[in-house]
């Protein structure tokens, strides 16, 4: 394992975000551009590798609210090593667990984990292998998930069994561990999941408000910076493209207008900015750790 990344930490209100990274995963850049032509995204996102794909970030939240341990989202886990492995790839993610560690959390010590959604890189280290036997992670969490976003997640079609992956989910229900919620849920008196459709029909995002500031994780709202600056490129793995446009077009209007801290679980670690509009066009512009 290589060694922990510093984690950025950030001030929201009387808040501390601590940042957390599993690492790096690298997808198929047309497939996170969607319909956006190569000769228009290359221009702007650098090279591609062997296999025509870019890094994306693995970027978890870890804080303390109402004195719970809370951990937004676990990336993508290690059990899939040896399959990418067997394609010819080295795994550049898995690390959250050793970030904790580095940050002084054990996985035990974690009360709450919230998954925005259930595709396998946003979830992967809910549960883990024991020997040959899965559990959860995160032995004393409640895990806060959408309820129709599980629904759909363990009664997975022909495009989304891919990503809706059991081995993520089972061992957590059949702990108990799953706390289904239903729409907007207030988590703790500093936190709110609210629904943010179009990547999934039940995507969700979380707003973390503190002492008149917000911040907001917006998940898989959009897999890379360029798509809050162009409102109109979204991936091929948004179900509903329509929707996640208009869902991307609230958010970063009421971001501008709140001066949110804004968390991208995909953009470069630690992928935290804020959003502007500058000569008329919307810029996301990292923001330097505050702490």
């Amino acid at each position: 394992m290589e060694q922990a990344l510093p984690s950025p930490s950030y001030n929201v209100g009387a808040l501390q975000l601590t940042v957390v990274s599993d690492g790096t995963n690298w997808l198929d850049a047309g497939a996170v551009f969607g319909l956006v032509p190569k000769v228009m995204w290359s221009r702007v996102t650098g090279a591609t590798n062997e296999f025509n794909q870019i890094p994306l970030g693995l970027n978890c939240v870890l804080l303390q609210s109402d004195g719970k341990t809370v951990l937004i989202e676990t990336g993508q886990g290690n059990k899939d090593f040896e399959q990418l492995r067997g394609r010819g790839q080295e795994p550049h993610h898995g690390r959250l667990l050793h970030d904790l560690a580095a940050n002084g959390v054990r996985p035990d010590e974690v009360d709450i984990v919230i998954n925005t959604h259930l595709h396998a890189d946003h979830c992967g280290w809910n549960t883990c292998l024991d020997g040959e036997t899965l559990r959860p992670t995160f032995t004393n969490a409640r895990y806060y998930i959408q309820r129709a976003e599980w629904e759909v997640a363990t009664h997975p079609n022909e495009r989304t069994r891919a990503t809706y992956l059991g081995e993520n989910l089972h061992p957590v229900d059949e702990a108990g561990q799953v706390e289904f919620i239903d729409g907007e849920t207030v988590v703790t008196s500093d936190i709110t999941v609210i629904e943010t459709p179009g990547h999934t029909q039940d995507h969700a995002s979380v707003v973390i408000s503190n002492g008149g500031a917000t911040a907001i994780y917006l998940g898989d709202v959009t897999q890379h910076k360029l798509q809050l600056e162009r409102v109109a490129w979204i991936s091929a793995f948004d179900i509903l493209p329509l929707v996640s446009i208009e869902t991307k077009k609230k958010l970063i209007a009421d971001a501008i207008e709140g001066d949110h801290l804004v968390i991208c679980v995909h953009n470069t670690f630690p992928g935290v900015g804020r959003l502007s509009t500058i000569e008329g066009r919307t810029r996301f512009t990292e923001e330097p750790p505050h702490g």
